[in-house]
């Protein structure tokens, strides 16, 4: 079925992301994020047509025990996993069911309520669905029982680039710090004081460049939108302020685990070729970008994708970093909301708390931390194994 038609977002809503242990029940948390998309949008739940939930650490219908607290409505209900690219992949349903007129309206709805440490496998009786990375990562630099998998995965990614680039490995801590600042106006973030360089640096080494302070923590949270068509936002009287003017969800290549690169084998090609997508798709080019929320699950991702993004040419992030072009008053602003690093990475929320700060940003609603004069935004998403959505929203005339 063709996608043709525009995608509205008319509502979105999150709820504060916390540590382990601290939160409601996975139910509630999805609850209570859906009634804010809900809400923000002047919708009953009773006019939503489908719904998309995704979560990554859950039992089947987890789902359906989120939403039902709002009704029983007898709507489809789509249960999503696609590793930390959950949310987003959630998304990309919704907005395609309603691009390809098969419904007026849908919610994506995205929840996790994680453990503390690093994260593992639930199932260890079964091939591992990352095997095959696994196998690429290991064949270039071998295992290390001591460190968490996806430290392995991101440190070897950065150390590459490292050794191809020749930077200075304390240039990843200037993202951590970077993050900390943004999230400080953020009241929906999970870590919010101040962090130095020397702080960041001196924290626990990880594996390869990476610190504790460089790594995003495991949290628990949830995050919604609702997605109409521009007919049904005029019937209803929706906001109709921001539309999704392209998205793409890529998978692996063979160059992923052919390549003997660590940057390819944790997504690069993914997220160079969904970029790639959007910008043909929406004629809109990286230059245009002045916002992002990108996937900062590591210091050392979040280098790696201003580059595949093409925010800045291959080889030049570090002085992109060091000359403020990622900030306030530089050229593109990079996670407004602390991103992953410091708002948190509840795995199936993160994509559409990424949704949320975008919609604010273009609504002009996103306080002291709006960027000024925002057209277009830039979300990117991504999970291994694999899965990488980018998407492009754009403020338009409310029709």
């Amino acid at each position: 079925m063709a996608v043709t038609n525009d995608a509205l977002v008319a509502g979105v809503g999150m709820i504060p992301f916390t540590k382990p242990g601290k939160s409601a029940s996975y139910s509630d948390m999805g609850e209570a994020a859906a009634r804010a998309a809900l809400a923000d949008a002047g919708l009953d739940y009773a006019a939503v047509q489908q719904a998309y939930v995704g979560y990554v650490y859950g039992d089947s219908t987890s789902g359906q025990a989120a939403l039902y607290g709002l009704g029983l409505t007898g709507i489809p209900v789509v249960n999503v996993n696609n590793n930390c690219a959950t949310g987003s992949s959630a998304l990309w349903l919704a907005r395609q069911a309603v691009a390809s007129g098969a419904v007026e309206c849908a919610l994506a709805l995205g929840f996790e309520q994680m453990v503390p440490g690093p994260l593992g496998s639930v199932f260890t009786d079964r091939p591992g669905a990352m095997a095959r990375q696994e196998a690429a990562r290991d064949a270039v630099q071998g295992t290390d029982p001591h460190s968490p998998m996806p430290a392995q995965f991101f440190g070897g990614a950065g150390q590459a680039y490292i050794d191809e680039f020749g930077i200075d490995p304390a240039v990843f801590a200037e993202i951590s710090v970077k993050a900390r600042k943004h999230a400080a106006n953020n009241p929906n973030a999970v870590f919010r004081d101040l962090v130095t360089a020397e702080e960041v640096l001196a924290s626990p080494k990880i594996f390869g460049p990476l610190t504790r302070l460089q790594c995003c923590p495991p949290t628990c949270g949830a995050a919604a939108a609702v997605i109409c068509s521009p007919e049904f936002a005029r019937k209803h009287g929706l906001n109709a302020e921001v539309v999704i003017r392209a998205q793409s969800l890529t998978t692996d290549t063979p160059s992923t685990l052919e390549s003997g690169d660590l940057r390819k084998i944790i997504g690069y090609d993914m997220a160079v070729a969904a970029a790639n997508n959007v910008y043909e798709a929406a004629g809109i080019g990286p230059d245009d970008i002045r916002v992002v929320e990108l996937h900062d699950c590591f210091t050392t991702n979040e280098l790696l994708t201003y580059e595949s993004l093409g925010l800045t040419p291959v080889g030049t992030a570090e002085k992109f970093i060091r000359d403020g072009d990622n900030t306030y008053g530089g050229r593109v602003v990079t996670n407004p909301s602390g991103g992953l690093l410091s708002k948190g990475h509840p795995l199936g929320a993160t994509g559409l708390a990424q949704c949320a700060e975008l919609v604010w940003q273009l609504r002009g609603q996103a306080g002291a931390r709006q960027v000024e004069g925002v057209k277009v935004a830039l979300q990117h998403n991504l999970g291994l194994g694999g899965a990488c959505v980018v998407t492009l929203y754009q403020k338009v005339d409310a029709r």
